[in-house]
């Protein structure tokens, strides 16, 4: 017969099943392609500079908002639409759902300003003027680009603020919390902060105008304004260049506002430094418990129990892990190493509470029968005439398994890590027993002795999502931020895992493993 004549058999024979498989795979495709597409749109669209629409009801009275959402009347078949009014200082309220019966009119104003503020979130209405602490009013065009100028130099001066706090005060702090500081560190720590009083009294004292589309008028100081914005009147590129800002700024500043403004970076570094930490931990004493398993152990029933035993770990709940971090490495480990080594700290715990160690100890050991089972099973695929070539050539057991079998198995290893990356990476359950906090604005990492604090909490992404969806003060106005904060886990779970695929292909190629 024609192998072709084979080849079509073979295809009439397999039935609608490979289209099935196909078509699961599309569908699988697609739904992770709209899922995707939802967090992208409905995340990074926040940081989209909006038009505000001034909105005239059939009674006479003006809101000014950003259109968000419509929605039928309860039991009608009209439709409403909700609009972010801001002004929370004003109504209480920050959202109103309108009727679309009811609006006669809609413009859009270039005057109109969005001021984010740092207090009661964003004001929506028209600045009227600026009254200077030398006692001059700037009104009508040159209130703007005033405001701009100003609001620049408020800017600049709360960074380096905040980096005399953050390298300067707070270390210092902390040593005089911890009883190290000499003379010199106090007489620094009350220099650094002389400083930061100079520079907040050098901060524009200006106070802004704004009256509201009703028509009241309200005064705000300038120094609690964050940005100011006048959407109405921003062109294509103008908004492109705000939203690539508002992006940036998500991924580099810490939040703020109760976790419902600001950005994520130290969840980022958080997630990604933990992520890493545990990988650490785990590969070694996963790839160790896999080789005695199948290459040191006698294969009887024991082992065999054994190996039952470590696939069913990979099923047990993750906040069991976390019950069980809790109590032996906080409590029991972290307990003993304060007695031991910070005795002088006590009662407040060093490492018998919560940290990034413990967390990652947490994490590893609900991966390590992934990285167990993965090992292994690539150790079983290494054909035996390469362990019996290289005894025969006189190396030794020890030799034969390090040079032969452990580099041949090394892509298997790395699928392992690859898989304990993407459950610990997203696992939230545990973390909030063993270490991660609401608010950890210092990353455990930095220029201060010993450089990595092990014994710091920290922020994590899933954590930082679930905190601003069930804990936030309004979690319609958190939403935006919690899809933005879901897209970029995502992304970091895929260019973690996406490095240690690189990796294993690398050194598949290089010792010529078999195919997994």
């Amino acid at each position: 017969m024609h192998p072709w004549q084979r080849s079509k058999r073979k295809s009439a024979g397999e039935g609608p099943w490979a289209w099935l498989a196909a078509g699961s795979v599309a569908t699988s495709l697609a739904l992770l392609a709209l899922l995707l597409g939802l967090l992208a749109v409905r995340g990074l669209g926040h940081f989209w500079p909006a038009d505000v629409a001034l909105v005239t009801l059939d009674d006479g009275r003006q809101l000014a908002g950003r259109a968000v959402k419509e929605a039928p009347l309860p039991g009608q078949e009209a439709r409403e639409r909700l609009y972010r009014v801001g002004n929370r200082d004003v109504d209480g309220d920050i959202w109103e759902w309108v009727a679309l019966e009811r609006i006669q009119g809609i413009a859009h104003p270039e005057d109109l300003v969005v001021l984010e503020r740092r207090r009661w979130g964003e004001f929506i209405g028209r600045l009227v003027a600026i009254d200077t602490a030398s006692g001059e009013r700037l009104s009508g065009d040159a209130a703007w680009p005033a405001l701009k100028e100003r609001l620049a130099v408020v800017e600049d001066g709360r960074r380096q603020i905040a980096r005399l706090r953050e390298e300067t005060i707070q270390p210092l702090v902390r040593r005089v919390e911890a009883g190290q500081a000499t003379a010199e560190d106090r007489a620094a720590l009350a220099s650094a902060q002389s400083q930061v009083n100079a520079r907040q009294a050098a901060l524009p004292d200006d106070t802004l105008v704004l009256e509201d589309v009703s028509g009241g008028e309200r005064r705000q100081p300038l120094t609690e304004v964050v940005r100011a914005l006048q959407p109405n009147a921003m062109g294509p590129v103008d908004k492109l260049a705000t939203w690539g800002r508002g992006v940036w700024r998500f991924l580099s500043e810490g939040p703020r506002a109760a976790n419902t403004a600001g950005g994520v970076w130290p969840a980022i570094f958080g997630t990604v430094l933990m992520v890493v930490l545990m990988s650490i931990f785990v590969m070694p004493f996963g790839v160790l418990a896999a080789v005695y398993l199948n290459e040191v152990a006698h294969q009887g029933r024991l082992i065999r129990w054994v190996r039952i035993g470590v696939r069913n770990l990979a099923g047990v709940p993750s906040i069991v892990y976390g019950v069980f971090g809790l109590g032996v490495f906080v409590y029991g480990i972290g307990g003993h190493l304060d007695d031991w080594f910070f005795s002088s700290s006590l009662p407040s715990p060093t490492f018998g509470t919560g940290g990034l160690l413990w967390a990652s100890l947490t994490l590893a050991l609900l991966t390590l029968p992934v990285v167990i089972v993965a090992t292994e099973e690539g150790l079983a695929r290494i054909p035996e005439s390469q362990r019996e070539g290289a005894l025969a050539l006189g190396a030794t057991r020890t030799e034969m398994l390090w040079r032969v079998v452990l580099p041949m198995a090394m892509p298997a290893m790395l699928t392992g890590v690859i898989l304990a990356v993407a459950r610990a990476a997203g696992e939230v359950a545990p973390l909030m027993l063993v270490g991660v906090a609401k608010l950890a604005p210092q990353v455990p990492l930095d220029g201060e002795f010993p450089f990595l604090h092990l014994d710091r909490k920290f922020m994590h992404l899933g954590y930082h999502i679930f905190d601003a969806a069930f804990h936030s003060g309004d979690v319609q106005a958190a939403m935006p931020l919690i899809y933005a904060t879901a897209l970029l886990l995502v992304v970091v779970i895929l260019v973690l895992n996406l490095t240690a695929i690189f990796l294993r292909h690398y050194l598949r190629g290089r010792h010529g493993t078999l195919p997994d």
